[in-house]
């Protein structure tokens, strides 16, 4: 398995490309009839260059990218000037800065570099003694034919870059809708786990809850009737039977949600401000004495729309509760709603700066029993979660530990009847 990493590393270091070049420019330089050093340097720099180029962090950017091409152009043409000028076979060395251009910028830089190119051949005219030599027709249109065809040469290159940086767009676009698919489908297959879950739970809560509460009330009727008939000198026994009573009560209460969570919800649904109804959950909060301060910022583009009002007020306060309870004392809670980009839904984040959720437990906390409070019973975000989906809506939870958490309430907003 080592060796096949490391051959994988040396294959992305060393490509077929870089062979060809390699190969090329080695030819070029073994047939030179003139051997001359400047000549083979030259060469070897293009080459290594062609080489180095898209394995150079430095080459990937604009900056680096008219770098490479500058380069290029001032080594081809000195590889051009040390070899015959107007006269050397390498004029068409001019065709690698004119490609990178063409292959790295739009048409305004392919046109610039080619005309910088065609000047750069051109100027080779001006080595020429005129008063010794002429320049005949076919000369002069050979000369044109040569700079038309690297302009021909970089705008061909020009459209074949763009149709393929377009195509790489496309390409993305559709890499990031399949990507967002995913998500929203393993979004939706945790959903429907949860709900599966949920079901079962409900079930089994229900059945539960009804067996308990029978003898539930023989226990307290027995335990008062105890209280009733004992003399007052027997205030241990009393106080026993008392005991037996407030537990009974506790437990009752406890049973209560349990069927709370487990039967049907029947929404009362009516047009409502939000803010309106958090703000109600705030003062809620606030009467309890929360240790912590409570700051708003709601968004105006949110109109009335047809919700629970009780029940999501509800969920608001158990949100807030929970957060200030992570919050330490003094702490603050910030309350945002806002419209979705897709403006379909009306987005409520609850944030804290507290203690945060460890990620293991990121995925179970909207279970019902899953609680990491010594104290608790674990159904306060499961009737949350249960409320906001009866809304057709979602929740979700961001959390670092030790830096706070966000808890995210998405409403759908259906226009009111």
């Amino acid at each position: 398995m080592h060796l096949l990493s490391r051959l994988d590393g040396a294959g992305r270091l060393v490509r077929p490309q870089d062979l060809v070049w390699l190969i090329l420019f080695s030819a070029m330089a073994a047939v030179s009839p003139t051997r001359d050093p400047l000549e083979i340097l030259t060469l070897l720099s293009l080459a290594l260059l062609q080489v180095m180029e898209p394995k150079t962090p430095f080459f990937a950017t604009r900056e680096g990218m008219a770098f490479s091409i500058l380069l290029k152009l001032l080594m081809g043409y000195l590889l051009i000037g040390s070899t015959g000028g107007m006269n050397s076979s390498y004029y068409l060395i001019m065709l690698l800065p004119v490609v990178s251009a063409a292959t790295s910028y739009g048409i305004p830089g392919t046109a610039f570099f080619t005309t910088l190119a065609c000047a750069g051949y051109l100027s080779f005219l001006l080595y020429v003694d005129f008063s010794r030599y002429t320049i005949d027709l076919d000369q002069k249109r050979e000369l044109f034919l040569r700079v038309t065809f690297l302009g021909a040469v970089g705008y061909l290159t020009n459209t074949l870059a763009a149709a393929s940086r377009d195509q790489a767009k496309r390409h993305r676009a559709v890499a990031e809708q399949l990507a967002e698919a995913n998500r929203s489908l393993q979004e939706a297959e945790d959903a429907v786990r949860r709900s599966d879950r949920l079901a079962a739970l409900g079930q089994l809560t229900a059945g539960l809850a009804h067996e308990l509460r029978n003898p539930l009330g023989t226990i307290k009727g027995s335990a008062d009737m105890l209280a009733k008939s004992l003399s007052k000198e027997n205030e241990v026994a009393r106080e026993m039977a008392g005991f037996i009573s407030s537990e009974v009560d506790r437990t009752n209460s406890l049973v209560s949600r349990f069927l709370e969570f487990a039967r049907p919800m029947q929404l009362r649904l009516a047009a409502a401000e939000l803010g309106d109804v958090i703000d109600r959950a705030v003062n809620q909060l606030e009467r309890l004495g929360s240790p912590v301060a409570v700051f708003k910022n709601y968004s105006p583009d949110i109109a009335p729309f047809p919700i629970d009002a009780e029940l999501m007020e509800r969920v608001f306060y158990n949100l807030l509760l929970n957060a200030s309870q992570a919050s330490p004392p003094g702490g603050a809670v910030t309350v945002k709603t806002r419209r979705s980009e897709d403006g379909g839904y009306a987005e409520v984040a609850v944030i804290d700066r507290g203690s945060g959720i460890d990620h293991k437990h990121l995925e179970n906390i909207f279970n019902p029993f899953f609680t990491t409070k010594s104290d608790g019973v674990g159904l306060g975000l499961a009737i949350v979660s249960k409320i906001v989906d009866e809304h057709g809506g979602r929740m979700s939870v961001e959390s670092e530990p030790g830096k706070g958490s966000v808890f995210h309430v998405f409403l759908p907003m259906k226009s009111a009847k």
